[in-house]
């Protein structure tokens, strides 16, 4: 089997490159990324074996999509521009990359006769639906510019499924976290700068009082969802959308609480204003995954978070104290 992983060399991409090398059926796997959020370094054991090709291109560039999926099987894209701060930043740059981009991958699948695609969605869809835990069939009123380019990608891939016979599957990640994932930047997700502030034993910054709540979900069960999405999926002709975590939910006062015991830090949190486009609370129903993608024996957070301190401690202790 022959798979191009967009967004490669990013931190969800590169596990799943470093699983599919795992995988005796795997033959081939071509990965594009312009790293502009994800590292070369992510990828550089893997770019030795014979079976790795690595185009360092960009989404918006249709030719460069369809080129990179030649010969290729299926298609797992995770390349995109995260950050709901970053999309109301600056929304032209994240609907060119997340949407335009993506409508680029589904074209090259189309164009080059790949029928089996998986890609990367987001918790964000659900916007202010109250329900908890959420299901897939229900949303409520996007929050913030980076929804709507997830929203869209799944109105989209639902469109490209039903008219090219393609098999589409959307993953809705709830906040993903483990080892590789960047503490530094503007745009830092929660866990690693929460790791990144327990390491200098500073005090971190909580959007809120603390009560915002995540469903949590360590990388291995990302994998193991879009590895299941490529070799074991049946749904020929149709788009279906499935929530990815653990089906937990954690407060950030909880999440702070469980990395100072694990890294032994005494610092205390420092309280700010919730940010614009946040969600505030956030469960997922996952039986369908269960159902569908056999989606079970996860990694649960308190596991997920010791790994990952274990990663940061010993891999990348220049990403914590620079």
């Amino acid at each position: 089997m022959n798979i191009l992983v967009t967004g490669g060399a990013g931190f969800i991409g590169s596990h799943i490159v470093e699983a599919l090398l795992k995988i005796d059926e795997v033959e081939k796997i071509n990965i594009l990324d312009n790293l502009s959020t994800g590292y070369l370094k992510n990828i550089e054991p893997f770019l030795h074996d014979p079976r790795v090709k690595f185009y360092q291109e960009d989404i918006r560039d249709l030719e460069a999509c369809v080129k990179a999926a030649e010969g290729m099987d299926a298609v797992c894209h995770q390349a995109a521009l995260g950050s709901v701060p970053r999309s109301i930043k600056d929304p032209i740059t994240t609907h060119n990359v997340n949407v335009n981009g993506f409508v680029n991958i589904l074209e090259a699948c189309r164009k080059n006769m790949v029928s089996r695609i998986v890609y990367a969605s987001s918790s964000s869809v659900y916007g202010d639906l109250p329900d908890s835990p959420k299901v897939e069939a229900k949303t409520g009123q996007i929050l913030s510019p980076y929804a709507a380019t997830k929203l869209t990608n799944e109105i989209y891939a639902r469109a490209y499924a039903i008219t090219y016979g393609m098999q589409i599957a959307g993953f809705r990640y709830f906040n993903v976290f483990g080892a590789r994932q960047d503490p530094n930047g503007a745009y830092a997700a929660v866990i690693p700068l929460f790791f990144k502030a327990a390491f200098r034993n500073e005090s971190p910054s909580i959007n809120g009082d603390g009560s915002i709540t995540r469903d949590f979900t360590y990388i291995n069960n990302v994998v193991k969802a879009n590895l299941a999405g490529m070799f074991k999926l049946s749904i020929p002709g149709r788009h279906e959308v499935f929530n990815i975590a653990c089906g937990e939910t954690t407060s950030l006062n909880k999440l702070w609480e469980l990395i100072a015991g694990i890294t032994g830090t005494s610092a205390k949190p420092v309280y700010k204003p919730v940010r614009q486009g946040d969600i505030l609370q956030s469960l997922a129903d996952i039986n369908k995954a269960s159902t569908f993608l056999e989606y079970s024996d996860l990694i649960k957070i308190e596991q997920g978070l010791s790994y990952t301190a274990d990663w940061y401690k010993n891999e990348s202790i220049k990403l914590i104290t620079t």
